[in-house]
């Protein structure tokens, strides 16, 4: 559809390339299933090159190919379905470092488009763009109310179904779907964080700005009232990750895990970093061997997506992920509440890819926890 894309949501279908006076836009675009289902933006010429400058301009650019379709993504494409998203000229740098990173090879959006399970890309951005472009990652930071946040979220999925191909029941086979599949995109609380922000913990300069993308589950909400130790606020933590529902429980792979305010101001006022953190949550979460294998009660099924250094006795602790360095820790929030958030992952299959956006930053990435990405 990237072609024809280009075509009709400039010229329409009149001999003078133009749509014919009196259409209603929005019926027009859901007839031709350019939508995610909610309505549009026109995107008019005007605004379409407004956001192509952005991008900095040459409007056949080709930025990338989006599977499973792997329709060409061009600037001018690009342009189209951050308008159609109601996106801002100035939210392109960030919607492009997003659409690069979830097609880098590591990430497989091939099969995250494909898969029967709920998995989508969801990005977490960092850096001073951020708060320049005016996302949020305070109060209600994963619901509603950000233009920013919902917009560049939804632009993304708009070029997963109108360049990817990725529609329901087509190419896309999830069961039941995910609230996320409409829009996923989040920023760290950098500026009331007790810890350094994640990009910077990851090798970045406080100066870079980046995206985060990783297949993930929607937010299963973590709530503890009781606890004001580190030891006890992660317990509660590894309950929630301790799931056999999950994919992290039998495919490995990632996860991401996101600290209220309260909680993440309580576990650093005892010292504990980010490394504290995620090295305790490796070590106390996870699940004994006979309760993935059911006691054996449908025979013995030897699970190859286990690690090879897992011993399969009954007691043996099976891991939510194969290690520390697996658990992607993100600091969110409002001031008031203790409540946290666990994000499961796809599994062994996705990779998350941490990105730059700009020149200097984008020099510096892709980053991949095991070194896949193709540079």
């Amino acid at each position: 559809m990237d072609g024809s894309l280009e075509r009709e949501l400039h010229n329409g279908t009149d001999a003078r390339g133009q749509v014919p006076v009196g259409t209603d836009l929005i019926e027009w675009y859901y007839e031709r299933g350019f939508t995610d289902g909610l309505p549009v933006v026109p995107p008019t010429p005007e605004k379409v090159a407004a956001v192509v400058a952005a991008l900095g301009g040459e409007a056949q650019f080709e930025e990338c190919r989006v599977a499973p379709r792997w329709g060409l993504l061009t600037r001018e494409v690009m342009a189209i379905n951050m308008v159609m998203a109601g996106c801002r000229p100035d939210y392109a740098p960030v919607v492009r470092a997003a659409m690069q990173a979830i097609t880098d090879r590591a990430f497989n959006l091939n099969g995250v488009q494909a898969t029967t399970h709920v998995a989508a890309p969801l990005v977490i951005v960092n850096g001073p763009l951020a708060a320049e472009i005016g996302m949020n990652g305070g109060c209600n930071a994963f619901g509603s109310g950000n233009r920013a946040n919902a917009t560049i979220g939804r632009a993304i999925r708009l070029m997963m179904l109108n360049v990817g191909g990725g529609w329901p029941a087509e190419l896309d086979k999830c069961t039941l779907g995910n609230p996320a599949k409409y829009s996923y995109c989040v920023c760290e609380n950098e500026a009331q964080s007790p810890f350094a922000p994640y990009h910077v913990e990851m090798g970045y300069a406080p100066s870079d700005s980046t995206v985060f993308a990783m297949a993930a589950e929607a937010p299963h909400s973590v709530t503890d009232h009781q606890c004001n130790d580190p030891e006890g606020i992660l317990d509660t933590m590894c309950s929630a990750m301790s799931t056999i529902a999950s994919n992290n429980a039998v495919l490995g792979g990632h996860c991401a895990v996101v600290l209220g305010l309260e909680h993440a101001n309580d576990i650093a006022r005892a010292g504990w970093t980010r490394s504290d953190i995620r090295h305790y949550l490796w070590m106390h979460s996870g699940n004994a061997f006979r309760k993935i294998s059911r006691d054996h009660r449908y025979g013995k099924v030897y699970n190859r997506n286990l690690p090879k250094w897992v011993k399969r006795d009954p007691d043996s602790r099976i891991p939510i992920v194969p290690s520390p360095d697996n658990i992607h820790v993100f600091v969110m929030g409002g001031e008031a509440g203790r409540f946290s958030l666990f994000i499961p992952g796809w599994g062994h299959m996705n990779t998350p890819v941490l990105k730059g956006i700009g020149t200097d930053a984008a020099a510096a990435g892709p980053v991949c926890i095991d070194g896949t990405c193709a540079l």
